[in-house]
């Protein structure tokens, strides 16, 4: 496997705006809230099968709790200030699991949802970037050492693409820390726990 020298907190945070140019999210033409985008020729859900071990070093952070949240079954709410993601499972119960957020300046809130998820995402920069950033590989596929992990699911709102995703990540020290440019961060065991669980369309609040 192929490893690069860079910052990769750097790299990571970038890479959640990187990743639209890979998978053509911004081609996608949002219609409703409760209607999916038009994905021509892609698929609301992009598959893969990689050899590699998503719970390498750590334990999930995952556990069922009492849901906080009053959504329904299926919804996801994400608590920036607690640094904890819930899915509401029904029954008054939730799947909590601990996530690195957006650093000063990135945070956001509001509600938005899943439009599309896809397994171990490649990630191109964007030409701004690499001219910014030359020491960054042109394009990195899917797999272990890419930092946006296992998994991500595309969040998209009333006005289409919010260009915030929800992903795994190969830097577990930063679940629990404000260090990413806006989008969600798990461990790659978790996110592939949630990822299994959701659904495209799946009610995401961000609190």
């Amino acid at each position: 496997m192929i490893m690069f020298k860079f910052n990769v907190n750097a790299f990571a945070a970038a890479a959640c705006f990187g990743l639209i140019a890979t998978t053509g999210a911004h081609a996608f033409e949002f219609l409703g809230l409760n209607i999916l985008p038009d994905l021509g020729q892609s698929q609301p859900i992009q598959q893969a099968n990689l050899p590699s071990d998503p719970s390498r070093d750590v334990q999930p952070t995952r556990t069922v709790v009492n849901d906080p949240t009053g959504e329904k079954s299926g919804s996801i709410t994400i608590d920036t200030k607690n640094r904890y993601l819930y899915l509401s499972l029904g029954e008054g119960k939730a799947m909590r699991y601990g996530i690195g957020v957006g650093r000063e300046g990135f945070a956001w809130s509001g509600r938005a949802h899943v439009a599309r998820r896809a397994e171990w995402p490649a990630w191109t920069p964007p030409a701004e970037m690499l001219k910014r950033r030359p020491d960054l590989p042109e394009h990195m596929e899917g797999g272990i050492a890419n930092p946006l992990g296992a998994r991500a699911m595309y969040l998209f709102n009333e006005k289409g693409d919010t260009m915030y995703r929800i992903h795994g990540t190969n830097e577990p020290d930063s679940i629990g820390q404000a260090v990413s440019s806006g989008c969600i961060r798990l461990l790659n065991a978790d996110v592939i726990d949630l990822y299994d669980r959701v659904k495209v369309g799946a009610p995401v609040n961000v609190i």
